[in-house]
């Protein structure tokens, strides 16, 4: 059987685990959040560096629903930084044609954050140079979980038959409906660990781990990872003719 798109070798959607902020600032006698400060700004070059490397789908993990383990200062400071950086990036990721997405349980978040969540996703939605989903309070599991609910209320209700309930249909309920299923996702700082991340659409993805703590991760290494991947041969359970 002749696997899908063996010859694909561009990674189109590319997800990260940003990992090594704390441990970034403390090495250095510094405040966690300085090191959460310092990563954010790297943020911003990876987002910027991502069209010119073939990139169309950047999705990163800002803050999981295991995070709220966190003190409540480091927590506070988080979603005071998420918030900060949404009000000062929107119009710089509008005019760069970069769409905003987020995925994640919003409950749980400041009304006041939730507004700028929503704002600035509207503001963007018809940019299509780079889609940046941005991962706040998620976990793969909980995603999971709440799309199945989903499904079963269908079902319940009669809009949906048991016998549709399917993968594809599961797949539709899930918070990244109408994303591609990342081709590579990388992890920083050492860890091997996917961390409740995109358990259910990393299926067939690329993993790289790189000892490199987040705010020192440049579009440089990015770049020698992503020439990497090219030359992965990728068989989604099928075989390669040769």
């Amino acid at each position: 059987m002749a696997a899908k798109d063996i010859s694909t070798r561009t990674a189109r959607h590319v997800a990260i685990i940003m990992d090594g902020n704390g441990r970034w600032a403390t090495s250095r006698g510094w405040p966690r959040l300085v090191g959460h400060r310092r990563g954010a700004n790297r943020v911003r070059s990876i987002v910027r560096a991502a069209p010119g490397l073939g990139i169309r789908y950047l999705t990163i993990y800002a803050f999981s629903t295991e995070n709220w383990k966190r003190s409540t200062e480091e927590v506070i400071g988080l979603m005071s930084m998420f918030a900060r950086y949404i009000r000062n990036e929107a119009e710089k990721l509008h005019a760069a044609g970069v769409r905003v997405r987020f995925i994640g349980s919003r409950e749980r978040l400041e009304p006041h954050l939730q507004h700028l969540m929503a704002g600035i996703e509207e503001k963007t939605r018809d940019c299509d140079r780079l889609t940046l989903t941005i991962a706040i309070n998620y976990g793969g599991r909980d995603e999971i979980a709440r799309a199945a609910r989903r499904l079963a209320e269908d079902v319940a209700a009669g809009r949906l038959a048991a016998d549709q309930a399917d993968e594809a249909a599961l797949a539709a309920r899930l918070d990244t409906v109408g994303l591609p299923d990342p081709d590579l996702i990388i992890r920083t700082s050492g860890e091997t660990r996917t961390s409740n991340f995109l358990l259910w659409q990393s299926a067939y993805a690329e993993y790289e781990f790189t000892p490199t703590l987040w705010p020192d991760f440049t579009p440089e290494e990015l770049a020698a990872i992503l020439h990497r991947f090219s030359s992965r041969e990728r068989r989604y359970g099928g075989v390669v003719a040769r």
